[in-house]
Formats: C-alpha cells, sequence, structure tokens
C-alpha cells in the first residue's frame, strides 16, 4: 500500500460525506495520480470544467467522461486505495 493511502482514503471519505473543501484541503496537498484523480473530482463535483480536466490530465489515463456519477467515481476511487 502507498504511504499516503490512508490520509487519501480520508479524503475520499470527506467527499463521500458531502464535505467538498476537507476534502479538497487533503487531496491539494499531494500530487500522485490518485490524489490527482481525486482532486479531478472534487472540481468536476464543483462543476469547475477546466480545473476538473487540468486534473485528470495528470492522474495517467483517466479522463473527465470516464464517469458521468461523481459518487460512483469516488467509490472506485476508493475501491482503489484498498488494494
Amino acid at each position: 500500500m502507498r504511504a499516503n493511502a490512508d490520509i487519501l482514503k480520508q479524503s475520499v471519505a470527506l467527499a463521500l460525506a458531502d464535505d467538498w473543501d476537507g476534502a479538497h484541503r487533503i487531496a491539494q496537498d499531494y500530487s500522485d495520480p490518485i490524489a490527482n484523480w481525486i482532486h479531478a473530482v472534487l472540481h468536476k463535483i464543483e462543476g469547475d470544467v477546466w480545473n476538473s480536466k487540468y486534473w485528470y490530465a495528470r492522474t495517467n489515463g483517466k479522463h473527465y467522461e470516464d464517469f458521468q456519477d461523481t459518487m460512483a467515481e469516488l467509490q472506485d476511487i476508493q475501491k482503489s486505495l484498498a488494494n
């Protein structure tokens, strides 16, 4: 498991609980592909398409269009952090 997985799990949990600000404060402090994916989804939730697509470009293969449902996407991130 990656060293920052636990803190990123916390960010996802906050996002799933509708604490956008708390989740964002955590995600913005990390720059690995999973943190960037979380960051991208948070900006998608916020409605900031340009910023969201910027962060998706930093995820190594994830795209804005991959998920229509942001909650399902966050759950997918959660699963990837469990591995």
